[in-house]
């Protein structure tokens, strides 16, 4: 059964896109079949990817407006062995065109619903707003992973995307869960980061990942190339926790299987 992961926080510059494409590569590292959704006209995670948008014949705005399948959009990163829905800026013209239209909130969950079971997991980078776009992600997915900076403004942001899932799960997409928090961009010799962190175990306790992601040059400089930290530098501390991550959701996977099960 596979399992639908939106990454969403409403901030910008918290990793969000750094986290799509590296958790998407640590899983693919750990023998996972795996689908990177690129949701936000930014279309960071695609460039990223070593991808160019526009060059691309059909993306995720295409898909969107049902005028292409998903299947048939999908394109393979080689580099790190997993597959991409590719965006460009194009989607915010999307979004706007779906704006009157009806049922506009399920679009990405019936486009996605014929090439899900190809896939383990399957991650949406979603824009970093409180949008359609995002309220597609959310209807579409099974799980919320937030990455959170550990900064003076982070616990106040969080609480509206909280109060978004509650929304979201209460109307559209009952089965939405919190999949973690992660503190992303973290550096333990500044006090505040680790106040905020010590926060946030406190309010969220088992909802927070046990991995801390790190400032880190390595996983900085990844994009640029158009690979993941994990083909960049896999001995990089940034490398080294997302494969830790992925871990984590690899244990939390067989834990619901368990319990499914007994």
């Amino acid at each position: 059964m596979s399992r639908i992961i939106a990454v969403a926080n409403q901030k910008g510059g918290v990793g969000k896109t750094t986290t799509c494409v590296n958790v998407a590569a640590s899983l693919a590292a750990s023998d996972r079949r795996v689908l990177l959704v690129d949701f936000d006209p930014q279309a960071n995670a695609t460039t990223g990817c070593g991808i160019g948008g526009s060059a691309l014949e059909s993306t995720a705005c295409e898909v969107l407006l049902g005028k292409a399948q998903a299947r048939e959009t999908i394109v393979s990163v080689d580099a790190d062995n997993f597959a991409l829905l590719p965006a460009n800026s194009d989607l915010t013209a999307a979004e706007i065109r779906l704006m009157q239209e009806k049922g506009r909130e399920y679009r990405l969950r019936n486009a996605l619903e014929p090439v899900r079971e190809l896939y383990d997991y399957v991650l949406i980078d979603c824009p970093p707003a409180i949008n359609l776009l995002t309220l597609n992600a959310l209807t579409a997915a099974d799980g919320v992973l937030i990455p959170i900076q550990c900064e003076y403004y982070a616990l106040e942001g969080l609480s509206s995307l909280l109060e978004t899932v509650r929304q979201v799960r209460n109307t559209v997409n009952q089965g939405l869960q919190i999949e973690g928090l992660l503190r992303t961009m973290h550096d333990p010799r500044n006090r505040l980061a680790n106040d905020v962190s010590e926060q946030l175990i406190k309010h969220f306790r088992h909802k927070v990942y046990r991995t801390v992601i790190p400032r880190n040059v390595r996983l900085a400089e990844a994009p640029s190339f158009g690979v993941s930290v994990l083909s960049h530098d896999p001995r990089s501390r940034g490398a080294l926790a997302y494969l830790a991550v992925a871990a984590e959701i690899l244990r939390q996977e067989s834990e619901r299987a368990h319990i499914g099960g007994a």
